[in-house]
C-alpha cells in the first residue's frame, strides 16, 4: 500500500461525546496547558525580533486582543540579543521559536522565556540535546515538539512514501523519545499540515496513543478568508472531539486577526466566553430594512464591548420574532421599523433610523447575569 493510500484510508476511534481528552498539563509561564485547564489562544509575532518596540508592540496588541502565548522567532543572534527585553516588556508569556540552533535556544531560555519550541533530534548531538533539555527542565520551561508534513525526517518519508497521519505521529514520538530518554516530561505535540483533513487525522493519531497535551492549527493556512475556513474547519473538528489543549491559527495577516479567530473557534463551541455576540439573518428577498448597514454600525461601535451579551437583529417577520426574543437584546425589523426585544419580553418598536442607536443603549444598560 503506498503512503498516498494509506493517508486515505487511515481512520482512527475518536473521543465520544465531545468528552475532553485526558493530559498531563504543562506551564507555560502563568498559563496551563493541558489537565483541565481552558484551551487557550496562541498567535506568532510578525516582526523582525530585533526590533524590539515593534515586536512588543504587537504583543502588546495581540494580549489586548485576548491571546494568551505569543511565539518569537530565534533566528539570529540579533533575534537572542533581543530577547531578554521582549520578556521583560512583554504582558504574556512568550515562547521562543528554534530550529537547529541549540545556542539560541539556550540563550532563550537564559534570556527568561515560558516555553521553546524545539524539535529535539534537530539540533545535533546527544550533548547539545543534553544542554538544552537540562537548561529547561531547571527553569521548568516546557518544550513543543512541532512536526510539520513540509519538512519530514527523509528515512520517515521514504517509509510511508507520502506525509501521513502515521508518518506526523512517528517523527513526533522519535522527538518525544529522546526528550524521554533525558527524563524530561513537559513537553506538548503538535503535528500541523496544510492539508486540513491530514491534518485532523495526524492529531487524532497522536491523541489516540499518548496523553501530552496538544497544540493544534493548520499551518500556512494562507489569507484570512481560506485560511480562517481551514483552521475553523481543522482545529473545530478536534475540539469538538474532546482533542486539543492550545490552539493557533495562521494567516497571512495581522496577529491580532489570529487571535480575534481563535477566541471565536472557542467561543462557537462554547470553550470560551463571549464578549459581544452578533447575530444577524443571513438576508433574502424579504429584507425590507438596509441589515448590512445596520450590522456594520453595530460591529464598530460595539468591538470594544467587554460584556457577555447577545443581540439579534432580524431583518423580516418570518424568522424575526422567535430569533430576537431568544437574544439578550434583540430587534424583528420590517418595513422599516424594527420591534426591540430584551431578554423575550417585547418593549417597544423603533424606526429604522433609531436601531443602532436602541440597541447601543441598551447594550449599556445589560447586566449579565452572576
Amino acid at each position: 500500500m503506498t503512503g498516498r493510500e494509506q493517508h486515505q484510508t487511515y481512520r482512527v476511534g475518536v473521543f465520544k461525546d465531545g468528552m475532553r481528552r485526558k493530559t498531563r498539563q504543562v506551564a507555560v509561564g502563568g498559563v496551563k496547558i493541558g489537565g483541565d485547564a481552558p484551551i487557550s489562544v496562541q498567535t506568532m509575532t510578525k516582526t523582525k525580533t530585533d526590533d524590539v518596540a515593534g515586536t512588543v508592540g504587537q504583543i502588546k496588541a495581540a494580549a489586548e486582543a485576548g491571546v494568551d502565548i505569543v511565539r518569537v522567532t530565534v533566528n539570529d543572534k540579533e533575534a537572542a540579543d533581543a530577547m531578554a527585553e521582549i520578556v521583560r516588556q512583554s504582558p504574556v508569556p512568550i515562547v521562543a521559536d528554534i530550529h537547529f540552533n541549540h545556542i539560541f535556544a539556550l540563550r532563550a531560555i537564559e534570556a527568561g522565556v515560558a516555553k521553546v519550541r524545539l524539535n529535539p533530534g534537530n539540533i545535533g548531538s546527544k550533548d547539545r540535546i543534553r544542554q538544552v533539555l537540562t537548561a529547561a527542565k531547571d527553569r521548568g520551561i516546557p518544550i513543543r515538539i512541532g512536526v510539520n508534513s513540509g519538512s519530514l525526517e527523509e528515512d520517515i518519508l521514504q517509509k510511508y512514501g507520502y506525509p501521513t497521519a502515521e508518518a506526523l505521529h512517528e517523527s513526533a514520538m522519535r522527538h518525544v523519545a529522546i526528550c524521554d530518554e533525558f527524563n524530561f516530561k513537559d513537553v506538548v505535540i503538535s503535528v500541523k499540515s496544510t492539508d486540513t483533513k491530514l491534518m485532523i487525522e495526524a492529531y487524532r493519531h497522536v491523541a489516540a496513543n499518548t496523553d501530552i497535551p496538544l497544540h493544534l492549527g493548520v499551518t500556512e493556512a494562507g489569507t484570512t478568508r481560506v485560511g480562517t475556513i481551514k483552521s475553523a474547519v481543522g482545529i473545530g473538528t478536534l475540539l469538538a472531539e474532546g482533542i486539543g489543549d492550545t490552539i493557533r491559527v495562521s494567516l497571512t495577516d495581522d496577529p491580532v486577526k489570529e487571535v480575534e479567530v481563535g477566541k471565536e473557534i472557542l467561543r462557537s463551541l462554547s470553550l470560551a466566553s463571549r464578549n459581544v455576540d452578533l447575530i444577524a439573518c443571513p438576508t433574502c428577498g424579504r429584507l425590507e430594512v438596509d441589515l448590512f448597514g445596520i450590522m456594520a454600525q453595530l460591529e464598530e461601535k460595539l468591538a470594544h464591548v467587554k460584556k457577555p451579551v447577545s443581540i439579534a437583529v432580524l431583518g423580516c417577520v418570518v424568522n424575526g420574532p422567535g430569533e430576537a426574543s431568544a437574544a439578550d437584546i434583540g430587534i424583528a425589523a420590517g418595513k422599516g421599523v424594527g420591534i426591540l426585544y430584551r431578554k423575550g419580553e417585547m418593549v417597544k418598536r423603533v424606526k429604522e433610523e433609531e436601531i443602532v442607536a436602541t440597541i447601543l443603549e441598551e447594550v449599556e444598560k445589560f447586566q449579565p447575569e452572576s
